[in-house]
């Protein structure tokens, strides 16, 4: 029997003004093995976005058939206040899907979208902030650059900058950032003809983006998730479920891949490493302050633009002296156009 009247009843829904939230899907099913110190680069990843964020960040972290011993550990986190949002599954339902359970009731402006074992560095926030302001049409922007991303998806870029000195082959502002990449994903070295030059796009206000990126973490506008598939991924982890439902989905808005022209954040695997202790101490601490992201032009879908970029374009460029001849005038020379797909 009910007695009494339900105080939240009738009451409005009252949060913290927040403009940007974090997701971090997580897996771990034991702590042995491959899985060792995972729980371990979870922390950093988890401390860094908190230490070097400059707006009031909130953090969703997904358990996907984590362990009890984990998902103990995740709870006293949240209760320290460290983590806004658990969610905790018990069965594995993949990477995908655990951040899509974090995505339908997501409402900020922005929603970065992390593997669990990204070290995160100061101005990462700021600088893709900056490239959403100068490429009004950016749709997703990764704090890590990383070697031959230029035709991933970029289409769309390619086709509108195809006779514009804006877009063009330029230095790699960071090797050695690159080169770690490599190391995380298992290469012993990344070869000179991989991290020379990159490709580019610059803004009227000089501002510098890489073309493409990778998902391993990124940044989105909202509105690139009205284009990820209806159902859920089939997928625990790989096949097409990255691509169908974080990669394409901003073009398919109308947005360009981009990432920043330096590195601001380091992808560290699943062991720790000394420099990776290093590199976090030596962070600072940010102050937050809050920024509605207002100013971010929302993007507009065109089925025209999409149909020439992707339907028409992407099969042209394949064609090898055409690609040949653009990459040459983007500053290629003749060796480097030999090393570029």
């Amino acid at each position: 029997m009910r007695t009494g009247e339900n105080v939240s009843k009738e009451k409005l829904i009252a949060l913290e003004a927040c403009s940007h939230r974090v997701i971090i899907p997580l897996y771990i099913p034991n702590e042995e093995g491959y899985y060792k110190e995972s729980f371990k680069v979870f922390e950093l990843c988890l401390h860094s976005i908190l230490k070097t964020a400059v707006s009031p960040i909130k953090i969703s972290v997904v358990s996907n058939g984590s362990s009890k011993v984990v998902n103990t550990k995740l709870l006293k986190l949240s209760e320290d206040g460290y983590i806004n949002e658990l969610i905790i599954e018990n069965e594995g339902i993949g990477k995908i899907n655990s951040i899509l359970k974090a995505l339908k009731t997501s409402e900020e402006r922005l929603v970065t979208i992390t593997d669990a074992d990204v070290l995160f560095l100061n101005n990462w926030e700021t600088e893709i902030i900056k490239i959403f302001e100068a490429f009004p049409k950016a749709g997703m922007v990764s704090p890590v650059p990383v070697f031959r991303s230029h035709l991933r998806l970029t289409s769309n870029i390619w086709w509108r900058y195809l006779w514009s000195k804006k877009l063009m082959f330029r230095p790699v502002k960071n090797p050695e950032s690159m080169t770690r990449f490599a190391k995380s994903i298992g290469w012993s070295r990344l070869d000179l003809k991989y991290k020379d030059v990159i490709g580019t796009l610059k803004s009227k206000n000089n501002t510098l983006a890489v073309l493409g990126n990778a998902h391993f973490v990124g940044t989105y506008k909202q509105e690139v998730f009205k284009k990820i598939p209806d159902e859920n991924s089939k997928y625990k982890l790989g096949g097409d479920s990255e691509h169908l439902y974080m990669d394409s989905p901003t073009v398919k808005a109308g947005g360009y891949r981009l990432a920043t022209y330096n590195n601001y954040a380091y992808h560290m695997g699943n062991t720790i490493e000394p420099w990776m202790e290093t590199e976090f101490l030596e962070l600072k601490q940010e102050e937050k302050t809050h920024n509605r992201f207002n100013n971010l032009k929302v993007l507009k879908p065109s089925l025209l633009d999409y149909f020439f970029s992707e339907k028409i374009f992407k099969k042209i460029f394949k064609y090898k002296p055409l690609k040949k001849a653009i990459f040459k005038f983007k500053g290629l020379n003749k060796e480097q156009i030999k090393n570029f797909g």
